[in-house]
């Protein structure tokens, strides 16, 4: 079957656009659709320029027999804040009051569309960092490490709060949470991740830092080292957080449950970003 350059380039940009971070070598491209590998060159021309000016990304051409090209999810500064505006709006909404300071955020989580920009937010803020793995808590920051791990093209690890048989010989830490000041327990299969790997942690509300704090310290007991931190929302708090280099989207300054009022503001991507580079 001999491809017409049309359907190339639609197969060819679906085909990256399901394996970002991932090289793949021309002569896939050019044995699949029978084209010799300058034509193969052009067509990656029109689709590099296209995502560059739609702002879907970057396509990174790596010379060399053991080259090829890869596909590297990035979102522009105006797609970012349109993210964070859609959160705010959405967690403004004073039923989502909860009584301690807390916002009810599960149908968040759950909508597939918001969680997957909010996942390529963060991953176009680590895309230029070597990520192994994706790590979070159970079970609210599972869509958000999943969403993220989805543009990063890399696993999720779980940590639970107690052992299951499913997971085989574990590790298991303590930890101070930062918020209650209680002593909980977090649990990690042996099994999920390598010595040396380098791995983002995230959840999806962060108050003083007890639970990322943790998770820091869970990463020491399987020789790993801490990529970066990305939360959802953090909240403004009078004790000194546990954790300081993190990226959030929302912050959430104060909560009156007597006036049915939630006060929430830009969170540091942007304040972070500008640092970072």
């Amino acid at each position: 079957m001999k491809w017409k350059r049309s359907e190339r380039l639609v197969d060819m940009t679906y085909y990256l656009l399901e394996h970002p971070h991932q090289l793949i070598p021309l002569t896939y491209f050019s044995e699949l659709y029978q084209s010799a590998k300058s034509s193969i060159s052009e067509d990656l021309t029109i689709v590099k320029e296209t995502f560059e000016e739609k702002g879907i990304g970057l396509l990174m051409t790596v010379p060399g027999a053991a080259g090829g090209v890869k596909y590297i999810p990035k979102m522009s500064e105006a797609e970012v804040r349109l993210v964070i505006h859609d959160l705010k709006a959405e967690l403004g909404h004073s039923d989502r009051l909860l009584p301690g300071g807390y916002l009810f955020m599960t149908d968040l989580l759950g909508n597939p569309d918001l969680i997957n920009r909010v996942g390529k937010v963060f991953a176009s803020a680590f895309a230029d960092q070597q990520i192994d793995v994706i790590m979070t808590v159970a079970t609210k920051g599972i869509s958000i490490a999943h969403a993220i791990a989805r543009h990063l093209n890399v696993p999720v690890v779980v940590v639970r709060r107690d052992s299951k048989v499913t997971e085989g010989s574990t590790v298991s830490i303590n930890y101070v949470s930062g918020s209650s000041r209680r002593i909980q327990t977090m649990v990690l299969s042996k099994r999920s991740m390598k010595s040396g790997q380098r791995v983002l942690i995230t959840d999806d509300f962060m108050k003083v830092g007890g639970t990322m704090n943790g998770m820091k310290n869970l990463l020491e007991e399987f020789d790993c080292q801490l990529a970066g931190i990305a939360v959802l929302v953090e909240a403004e708090h009078a004790d000194e957080t546990l954790v300081d280099d993190y990226y959030s989207l929302v912050k959430l300054h104060e909560v009156n449950e007597k006036d049915r009022t939630i006060a929430l503001s830009e969170g540091n991507y942007f304040s972070k970003r500008g640092n970072d580079k």
